[in-house]
């Protein structure tokens, strides 16, 4: 049997951030499929729920449950933000060739090897990694020049 977890309910209540339908139903589209969607990903997994959202609405979710700390927005380059609720420290790897996204665990002893000037305070860290997944790496080259 699975053990059972905090809900959206009790996540947003416990980060003071308003709870409403709305809400409810975007966090929970981050938290049943933990892809790194993008806004427009969520908007469509929350809409097949509540007919009735918008994708401005999708987006206020977004920036609130963001602020609050509930879910982290991740970005590579020029691409669309996507989304992220793992809050553990870690970095993001993005695949050039399929777009996937994943987490990548980090190595704790690793912040201590930057040598950032003295008296700095770091207060947040963004690691991302870019190439190919390993599934695309053992795809046969297609491309012809």
């Amino acid at each position: 049997m699975k053990p059972q977890s905090e809900t959206s309910d009790d996540a947003m209540t416990r980060s003071g951030i308003r709870l409403t339908p709305q809400r409810r139903y975007v966090y929970e589209a981050l938290m049943e499929k933990r892809d790194h969607p993008t806004a427009l990903e969520v908007f469509l997994r929350a809409k097949a729920r509540m007919p009735s959202l918008s994708l401005a609405t999708v987006y206020n979710c977004l920036d609130a449950l963001t602020e609050s700390g509930l879910i982290r927005q991740v970005n590579c380059d020029r691409a669309s933000s996507r989304y992220c609720p793992n809050l553990i420290p870690h970095g993001h790897f993005f695949c050039k060739e399929c777009g996937v996204v994943f987490d990548v665990p980090l190595n704790p002893s690793l912040a201590t090897e930057w040598e950032v000037p003295q008296g700095t305070l770091v207060s947040h860290v963004e690691i991302n990694l870019r190439g190919t997944c390993a599934s695309c790496a053992q795809k046969p080259n297609t491309s012809t020049l």
